[in-house]
């Protein structure tokens, strides 16, 4: 690995200049949620989402209803390992709520041990369904947090308001870490800072030119310190996926920018991610929340929203609530019900297993909405 090497280019940086001002912003804060939620698996607690898009990124719609997929695992006494059974599941949302379809994928079908977040494209034919995904850890293998990017196509029908999730073609890994520009992902045990990305491939054809690319969560290859998060991306024109350099570095500000995807709207690019306050460099006071940058190509250069990056967090009164925000094409924003009902001071209440299970919400948040104006990206109100 080297160390301090320049970083590659062209590569926008999320800085501790920016991330200083988020104090002095006061429209960003989310409503506090009641603790709990509305199971959507019976048994099972959920977490990290993605909805069925079209190509230019509105979501789907069949039979009046949105289709998710979720990270989903048996309900465990200790909500923390969730990650090491996480398979990808089907919802629906409409105005009933919430419907549980099942899993997305034949058992033993996906390489990995784990299957960890991606997105999900429906083509223009309104049933292939390209669906990109994160394998975490060797199918059969012991567990790692080894990360590889896949993808599969298959179909998706309606029989009435039955889906059918069918067809599969056997993944394909889309492009892997170099270990020069990107770190490579592929620890056996978890650091106190966090494992290392390369992971939630999230889709986004630019609309100038039609040009398809994957954004996803990694780690600076060419510095030698654990705070060196970056989204990273791959970029296919008509041939194979190829790896590019980062579209955004926050080295020194904080280790892991997670669930990248990118919405177009109005002319202008908004990059978003979602981070934990516990993943900012020591010294760097900031929420649990989504950010986004903005630009207007993607080529940049990539601005941070509402000059700070952030766009939502969670309130100061219950800084653990909710995680994984993932905007839609339409504007509307989703999460899951983290760890809710704890205040500032009640870290010694995730202490231990009992703690966080009662406290673990594994839910849906409920749905809220953006405003967007240029550089600014506001809760609606």
């Amino acid at each position: 690995m080297h160390h301090l090497a320049p970083a590659p280019e062209p590569c926008a940086h999320w800085t501790g200049q920016a991330v200083a001002g988020i104090p002095a912003q006061r429209d960003a804060a989310l409503p506090v949620l009641a603790q709990g939620g509305v199971p959507l698996v019976p048994g099972h607690d959920v977490w990290d989402m993605w909805q069925i898009a079209h190509p230019d990124g509105r979501t789907v719609l069949r039979a009046g209803r949105s289709w998710w997929f979720f990270l989903a695992a048996p309900r465990l006494d200790d909500p923390e390992g969730r990650h090491d059974l996480a398979r990808i599941w089907l919802t629906s949302h409409g105005d009933d709520g919430w419907r549980d379809h099942g899993q997305a994928f034949p058992e033993g079908f996906t390489p990995g041990s784990r299957e960890w977040s991606g997105s999900a494209v429906l083509e223009d034919d309104g049933v292939t369904l390209t669906h990109y995904f994160t394998a975490a850890g060797r199918r059969g293998e012991a567990t790692t947090f080894e990360q590889r990017l896949f993808v599969s196509t298959g179909r998706f029908q309606l029989d009435g308001e039955t889906p059918r999730l069918d067809g599969w073609t056997t993944p394909e890994e889309i492009v892997a870490a170099d270990g020069a520009v990107y770190a490579v992902a592929d620890e056996a045990v978890a650091a106190p800072q966090g494992i290392k990305g390369f992971r939630d491939p999230g889709y986004f054809r630019d609309p100038a030119d039609g040009t398809d690319y994957v954004l996803f969560t990694a780690n600076a290859g060419w510095v030698d310190t654990p705070v060196s998060g970056v989204i990273g991306i791959a970029r296919r024109d008509d041939g194979p996926w190829r790896l590019e350099s980062p579209i955004l570095s926050s080295i020194g500000v904080n280790s892991e920018l997670e669930r990248p995807h990118i919405l177009y709207r109005d002319g202008a690019y908004y990059l978003f991610w979602s981070t934990q306050a516990r993943r900012f460099a020591e010294g760097i006071v900031a929420p649990t929340g989504l950010y986004a940058m903005v630009a207007d190509s993607m080529q940049g250069a990539w601005r941070p929203v509402n000059g700070t990056g952030l766009v939502a967090a969670n309130p100061p009164e219950r800084p653990t609530q909710a995680y994984c925000w993932w905007v839609t094409g339409e504007g509307d924003v989703l999460s899951f019900i983290d760890y809710a009902g704890i205040d500032a001071d009640g870290a010694v209440a995730l202490a231990d297993a009992e703690g966080r299970r009662r406290y673990f919400g594994g839910a849906p948040a409920p749905f809220f909405s953006l405003d967007f104006a240029g550089d600014r990206v506001t809760i609606r109100q």
